[in-house]
């Protein structure tokens, strides 16, 4: 795993989209299309605003899957990850295959249909996030590490409720979805190439679990160790209780 600190959400946010866009670039120039996963949250907003402003990307053949979302959320809530991808991602550069996770629908059988097509054929990359409590995807602690299922029904815990509240998604608490459809944690790491994106203080704790920790289901990111071509971008913020054991690319 190569972890990259920046002095800011902004230049980190610009890094990892130039980074994503050669691994799309060149997935399409070598297979004539490319296939991603992508994450959702305030965490991304840098990142994907970033992304689809660079040029010499074909999107009409990138082919996109979606990481998590709620279930029995409707689309127009200002928290519904559908309405997220659609509006920063999908409609912003023309995208026309895309594969998003109705949590309005039974859940079996949106995990059945998105899992059948996701496992056509491999990803080329991974856009991800660190949750507060350390989640990758939905994937509380204890997460699990050994399901081979593509996609799960998963209940979410109050200290992943209280981050999507402390980001203004909801009013209060009550609102949270309990639960949500999330790809699972071996599933994620099935992906070639994964770029993680974690910005903010209040993810500084997640980071030093995950980066420096016991690789742990109590640590459910700390997984991302184990995968052979990751990189975590960081901000100063997050990055700061990370210590010099870790190795760290500093930059402006």
């Amino acid at each position: 795993m190569i972890i990259k600190v920046f002095d800011n959400k902004i230049s980190l946010g610009q890094a990892a989209a130039n980074q994503a866009a050669d691994a799309l670039r060149g997935a399409i120039q070598k297979k004539d299309r490319a296939r991603i996963i992508a994450a959702t949250g305030a965490a991304q907003f840098e990142f994907l605003d970033a992304l689809t402003s660079l040029p010499g990307i074909d999107w009409e053949r990138v082919e996109m899957f979606h990481l998590d979302e709620y279930i029995g959320l409707p689309i127009d809530h200002p928290a519904s990850f559908r309405n997220f991808l659609l509006t920063r991602l999908i409609n912003k550069v023309g995208m026309k295959h895309h594969h998003l996770l109705d949590g309005e629908q039974d859940p079996a059988a949106v995990i059945r249909d998105v899992g059948k097509a996701l496992q056509q054929a491999p990803i080329d990359v991974a856009f991800v996030g660190i949750g507060e409590n350390g989640h990758l995807a939905f994937n509380d602690p204890p997460a699990d590490f050994e399901t081979e299922e593509p996609y799960l029904v998963v209940t979410l815990d109050e200290a992943c409720r209280r981050q999507q509240l402390g980001e203004g998604w909801f009013n209060n608490l009550s609102e949270v979805p309990r639960q949500a459809i999330s790809m699972s944690i071996r599933q994620t790491l099935k992906a070639q190439e994964i770029i993680a994106i974690v910005p903010d203080a209040r993810k500084a704790k997640a980071v030093a679990a995950c980066c420096e920790g016991e690789i742990s289901p109590l640590a459910p990111a700390s997984i991302l160790r184990t995968h052979s071509n990751t990189t975590v971008y960081l901000d100063k913020n997050s990055a700061a209780l990370l210590t010099s054991a870790v190795p760290v690319v500093s930059q402006g």
